[in-house]
């Protein structure tokens, strides 16, 4: 809920001045009407300070009712009523405290016009100030409520595509492992050990945790320990990565993807031995890194829905509000991804 205007300690620090305002400059017309130096000063103390508490009623009264149908009705309703109960009660105030014995009788009553008309002017005032003041909280409110679905948006989309990379990675490891058991139950056993530190691992990490370039490689070994049970000899990967990337932070779970889709596109369909490989360098406060593989020309890429690429350069767009973190070249019989985290505090 909004917070009302009179709750606002900065607000009390303006208007106390701005009604000692009021007060010097009612209290130096009284005197130049020929009312006596203290009786101006009470007069206007009297008089301003009961209209200063009447602008908090109203104030009050406006942020916890308003109605839905006739708001410029009930807001002049309002602010008359407010404006005869203070002079009357004013009026009553000034001849028991200020005026005793009919003193300045004559210098009041001209003064009463003039007096409801300022008093209406500050009462009006107020009330414009205070439905401002309404307007721009709701408005804030409203902001928030928006970027709070939007961040739970975000976070659910972002929940739903990691929870998406695993299935097709989890039904690869499985088969591999099923092919295993009786051929070479030793590597299957072993397996089977890292495709459950791989999984515990994932379950811990959040996309709002950044990690280190080195620790997200930490991580990517266990994934490649349990794709050289599968593939072998055929699987080599070539690491290079400066001593300043490695300490960069990036979202986790970016490189396991890329590395998955590397291996998908470069191994698939051939024999022979193939090279995966993963530079890291830090340039103009960016983390910039890049997967390789090799494919040939003749032969028809492997068929998929290329889930793992479209999902991680939805991710970097989720967490960073950028669609140009990411690129894909193909030359020279190699297909590169390369992608930029923005690193703020390098």
């Amino acid at each position: 809920m909004a917070e009302p205007l009179t709750a606002q300690r900065r607000f009390y620090v303006a208007y106390i001045a701005y009604w000692v305002v009021w007060v010097i400059v009612q209290t130096s017309i009284l005197e130049w009407f020929g009312l006596p130096g203290i009786k101006a000063l009470a007069d206007s103390a009297v008089t301003l300070t009961l209209l200063a508490l009447v602008c908090i009623l109203v104030s009050n009264i406006l942020t916890y009712y308003q109605p839905a149908n006739d708001v410029m009705i009930y807001l002049s309703a309002l602010c008359a009523i407010a404006t005869l109960v203070w002079g009357f009660v004013d009026k009553g105030l000034l001849e028991l405290l200020v005026y005793q014995h009919g003193e300045y009788d004559e210098l009041l009553q001209k003064s009463i016009p003039i007096r409801f008309c300022i008093s209406f002017l500050n009462i009006s005032l107020m009330t414009a100030v205070t439905l401002f003041w309404k307007s721009l909280e709701a408005q804030k409110d409203e902001r928030s409520r928006k970027d709070d679905v939007e961040r739970i948006s975000k976070e659910a989309e972002l929940y739903k595509l990691r929870q998406q990379l695993h299935p097709h990675f989890l039904f690869n490891s499985l088969n591999s492992i099923n092919a295993l058991i009786h051929s070479r139950p030793e590597q299957a056993r072993m397996m089977v050990q890292q495709l459950s530190e791989f999984l515990r691992g994932t379950l811990k990490r959040e996309d709002n945790q950044m990690v280190t370039v080195g620790e997200e490689l930490q991580y990517l070994k266990l994934y490649l320990e349990i794709e050289k049970v599968r593939f072998g000899y055929r699987l080599k990967t070539i690491f290079d990565t400066t001593e300043d990337a490695l300490n960069c932070r990036m979202p986790p779970l970016i490189l396991q993807p890329l590395m998955e889709n590397a291996i998908k596109f470069g191994l698939y369909g051939t024999t022979g031995e193939v090279e995966i490989g993963l530079r890291a360098r830090k340039a103009d406060h960016y983390l910039v890194v890049a997967v390789s593989n090799p494919y040939e020309n003749d032969m028809q890429m492997q068929s998929g829905t290329g889930f793992g690429l479209k999902s991680i350069r939805r991710r970097l767009y989720l967490l960073y509000g950028r669609d140009d973190l990411m690129e894909i070249n193909q030359s020279n019989n190699t297909f590169i991804v390369i992608f930029r985290i923005p690193q703020y505090n390098a």
